[in-house]
C-alpha cells in the first residue's frame, strides 16, 4: 500500500514538472534555498528482501544529481555558510547543501570520491558510538530477524506476541509496523527488545554495525579537506524525544567532544538521530544549543525561509528517497512542492502460531 501510494506521489510530481507549476511558483514557495538529505551511497544491491531501500543511492545517481545541480544554477554551501545565509533575507540564486548521515562506510569507497571530482561542500553526521564499535544499529538488526525468518516472536507491552511473515509482501509489512513500534519506545527498551530478537534468531547485531560504520582514519581523512563539515549525530544515535533530558544532553556533549577531540578540529553542527517530527521537539532544540551547536538539522521535509527566520536548531531538509531515480522530482521538490507523507502502519499482529 504505501509502494502503490509512493508511486502515485511519484506520478503527481511528474505531471508537476511537465505543467511548468514549480518553475512558476519557485519564487514563493522555494524560499532561499535547500538542504538535501542523503544516507547511504552505494551500488544497487539485488537482495529481494531491503526495507531500508530508500535510504540507498547510487553514486551515479549522485553524480547526476550534483551535475543537475550546476545546470539549475544552485550555489553549493557548506552548512556552515547555511546556518549564517539563514539568517538573511534571500538573495536572488538559491543555494542547496548536501548532507549525509550515518558514518557509513560506503561514503568512503563510493560518495566521497563523486564529492571530490565535483569539488562541492557538504556535511558528513556521524554519531562516534559506530565508529568506536560499540553503537547497534537495531534497525539493521531487525531487517536480517526478518529476513531469515518466516515466523517470528517478542515481547510486545509483556506480551509474547507472534507474527507470521514468510512471502515479500509479509516482511515489509512487518518490517514497518515493529519499526514503527521500536519507534515509540526509549533507548533501553528498544535495546532490551533487539536484543531479544537477535538471541532468539541468532543474529550478531554488534558485527552488522561495525561492518557499516566508518573508521577513524577515513574521518581523519575527510577532516583534511576544506570541502568536508563533519557534524555530530551523538554517539549511540537514540530517539531523543524518547530520552530523559539528562541522557540527551550527554549524547550531544559527548558526541561533539568525541569528534573535536579525535580530530582535533572544531564540530559545531548538529543532526538529529532520525529526524521526523517523532523524534525530537522544542526540548531537544533547547538541549541542542544548550550543547554548544550552531545548528542542528532534521529531517523534515521543507526549504529554508527566505526572510531569515528559519530556526537554526531545526533547519528542514528535504530526505531523498533512494527509490526515485527522477532528477525531475528532484527539481519539483527543491522548488518547495512537497507531499503528505502516509502515517505509518499500525501495529496489528498476524495470527498466532503454535
Amino acid at each position: 500500500m504505501l509502494l502503490r501510494k509512493g508511486l502515485l506521489a511519484d506520478f503527481g510530481l511528474e505531471l508537476a514538472y511537465f505543467s511548468g507549476l514549480p518553475h512558476l511558483l519557485e519564487r514563493r514557495t522555494g524560499g532561499a534555498g535547500v538542504i538535501l538529505q542523503f544516507q547511504h551511497v552505494r551500488p544497487r544491491r539485488n537482495d529481494p528482501f531491503q526495507p531500508l531501500r530508500s535510504r540507498d543511492i547510487t553514486p551515479e545517481f549522485l553524480d547526476r544529481a550534483i551535475a543537475a545541480l550546476k545546470r539549475w544554477d544552485f550555489d553549493f554551501l557548506s552548512i556552515e555558510d547555511v546556518a549564517e545565509r539563514s539568517r538573511q533575507a534571500a538573495l536572488s540564486r538559491r543555494f542547496v547543501c548536501l548532507t549525509f548521515d550515518g558514518g557509513h562506510r560506503d561514503f568512503m569507497t563510493f560518495a566521497y570520491p563523486v564529492l571530490s571530482r565535483h569539488r562541492v561542500p557538504f556535511a558528513l553526521y556521524v554519531p562516534t558510538g559506530f565508529v568506536d564499535g560499540i553503537g547497534k544499529a537495531w534497525w539493521l538488526a531487525l531487517e536480517q530477524v526478518i529476513a531469515r525468518n518466516a515466523r517470528i516472536g517478542l515481547v510486545i507491552n509483556r506480551t509474547e506476541q507472534h507474527f507470521f511473515a514468510a512471502s515479500l509482501a509479509e516482511k515489509y509489512q512487518l518490517y514497518e509496523v515493529l519499526y514503527a513500534w521500536l519507534m515509540t519506545l526509549s533507548p533501553d527498551d528498544v535495546a532490551v527488545a533487539i536484543s531479544d530478537l537477535c538471541a532468539r534468531y541468532g543474529v550478531d547485531m554488534e558485527s552488522a554495525s561495525r561492518d557499516a560504520a566508518m573508521s577513524w582514519q577515513d574521518l581523519a581523512k575527510l577532516a583534511r579537506d576544506p570541502q568536508a563539515t563533519i557534524g555530530s549525530a551523538t554517539v549511540n544515535y537514540p530517539n531523543l524525544a524518547r530520552t530523559k533530558g539528562t541522557t540527551a544532553l550527554r549524547e550531544m556533549t559527548m558526541g561533539r567532544t568525541v569528534i573535536e577531540t579525535a580530530l582535533n578540529s572544531q564540530c559545531r553542527h548538529f543532526a538529529h538521530p532520525f529526524g521526523g517530527q517523532d523524534s525530537f521537539g522544542p526540548r531537544e532544540m533547547m538541549l541542542v544549543r544548550e550543547a554548544g551547536f550552531a545548528s542542528a538539522v532534521s529531517a523534515v521535509p521543507g526549504v529554508i525561509r527566505a526572510d531569515g527566520r528559519s530556526d537554526l536548531m531545526a533547519l528542514p531538509r528535504i530526505p531523498w528517497d533512494g527509490r526515485r531515480r527522477s532528477l525531475r522530482v528532484l527539481r519539483v521538490l527543491l522548488s518547495g512542492l512537497t507531499l503528505r507523507t502516509p502515517k505509518p502502519p499500525k501495529l496489528e499482529p498476524a495470527k498466532n502460531y503454535g
